[in-house]
C-alpha cells in the first residue's frame, strides 16, 4: 500500500481528517520499518494538511498550484484519487490551520531543518500561480511562527522565493549590511554548504523536492552575486 493509500484508510478509519493523521502519526507509521520512507511519509502529511488548508485560505485553488503539489511528490499510478481525496478533506476539516501548523512542530521538533524544508515547498506551491498573495504571506508568517522562526528567518525563506523580483539580497543571505567582506563572504560560504541539496535530501524530503532544494541554492547564489558586486566596486 502506498503512503497516501495509507493516510487515506487512515483518516476514514478515524476522525476522517488529516488533523487527525497528524497527531496519531506514530501509529500511522509503525507499520513502515524504512526509517528514511517514515520520515518521508511523515513530511508528506505536513505537506498536505498545511498546503490544504493555505489553499482554503486563499480561497481560490488554481491548477498550477496543484501542479506544484504534486511535482513535489513522485505520486504512483492509481494514488492520484487518495491524494485528491486527503486535499480536500483537509480543506473541509473545521480544525483552524494553527492546529494544523503546531501538530507539524512538534512531528519535526528536533529538526527545524525540515520545517524551513515545509515552509520552502509552500512558498513554491503559493508562488506557482505567478504571485504569493497577502493572505497567503500572512498565512505562511503565522505558521513559521508557531514553528519557531522569528521575523528576521520568515523575511529570509520568504526572500529567497521572491529573489526575481528584486528582494533584498542581504535579506536573502541573512546577512547583515554592517559586515566586512571577509565575514559576509565567509557566512555565504557556509550557506552554500549547509544548503546543498543533498544535505537536504538526506533529512527525509522526496527526491522530487531536489528542484526546489536547487532553487533555493540558486537564490542564495544570486544574492552572493549582487552584494559582491556591490562591495568589490566599492
Amino acid at each position: 500500500m502506498g503512503i497516501f493509500s495509507r493516510i487515506a484508510a487512515t483518516m476514514s478509519g478515524g476522525a476522517g481528517r488529516v488533523g487527525a493523521a497528524l497527531s496519531g502519526l506514530r501509529s500511522l507509521l509503525q507499520g513502515i520499518t524504512n526509517p528514511e520512507l517514515r520520515r518521508e511519509a511523515a513530511f508528506a502529511i505536513a505537506m498536505i494538511a498545511l498546503s490544504a488548508k493555505m489553499a482554503k485560505a486563499d480561497g481560490v485553488v488554481s491548477r498550477s498550484e496543484v501542479d506544484a503539489f504534486c511535482g513535489i511528490f513522485s505520486i504512483p499510478e492509481g494514488e492520484e484519487r487518495n491524494v485528491s481525496r486527503v486535499y480536500n478533506l483537509a480543506k473541509r476539516d473545521i480544525a483552524g490551520f494553527d492546529s494544523y501548523a503546531r501538530d507539524v512542530a512538534r512531528l519535526f521538533a528536533d529538526d527545524p531543518a525540515m520545517l524551513e524544508a515545509v515552509l520552502d515547498g509552500l512558498f513554491d506551491i503559493a508562488r506557482a500561480d505567478g504571485v504569493v498573495h497577502e493572505r497567503e504571506v500572512a498565512y505562511l508568517s503565522e505558521v513559521a511562527r508557531i514553528f519557531g522562526f522569528d521575523e528576521r528567518t520568515f523575511d529570509t525563506i520568504r526572500a529567497r522565493h521572491t529573489i526575481d523580483d528584486g528582494a533584498d539580497p542581504f535579506v536573502v543571505l541573512g546577512a547583515d549590511r554592517s559586515w566586512d567582506y571577509a565575514r559576509l563572504r565567509q557566512h555565504y560560504r557556509r550557506l552554500v554548504a549547509e544548503n546543498h541539496p543533498d544535505k537536504l535530501m538526506a533529512h527525509g524530503v522526496p527526491e522530487e523536492f531536489s528542484r526546489i532544494a536547487n532553487d533555493r541554492l540558486a537564490a542564495i547564489n544570486a544574492a552572493w552575486d549582487q552584494v559582491e558586486r556591490v562591495r568589490k566596486s566599492a
